[in-house]
């Protein structure tokens, strides 16, 4: 049988059909991560601008619950100052009705 010999030009043709094909796909390995950075580049701006209007729902919603809070504490202030004054008309009460009826205290 006879055997093929492989002369340096052979081997040299080979080495660059490999180097060939290894561009080659070096090539559409870099545009694949082109494409790929593209579209991370697209998503960041989507989730940032998403990002941006959550900042402004959020304060908006933290201003009006400050408000909320602010109103509820002026209410409870005036609940207080009523309380205060039943709580001073409960414990003069007792004096009160002893003087309509006449009472006197036994000295």
């Amino acid at each position: 049988m006879a055997r093929k010999t492989t002369t340096k030009n052979d081997r040299l043709e080979e080495a660059m059909a490999l180097l060939m094909q290894s561009q080659a796909s070096l090539i559409q390995n870099q545009t694949a991560l082109a494409q790929q950075q593209t579209t991370l580049l697209h998503q960041q701006a989507v989730f940032l601008e998403r990002l941006s209007e959550t900042d402004k729902e959020l304060a908006q919603l933290r201003r009006q619950t400050d408000e909320r809070f602010a109103r509820i504490e002026e209410e409870l202030a005036g609940i207080r100052a009523i309380l205060l004054r039943h709580e001073q008309i409960l414990q003069s009460l007792p004096e009160a009705i002893r003087e309509k009826i006449g009472f006197k205290p036994s000295k």
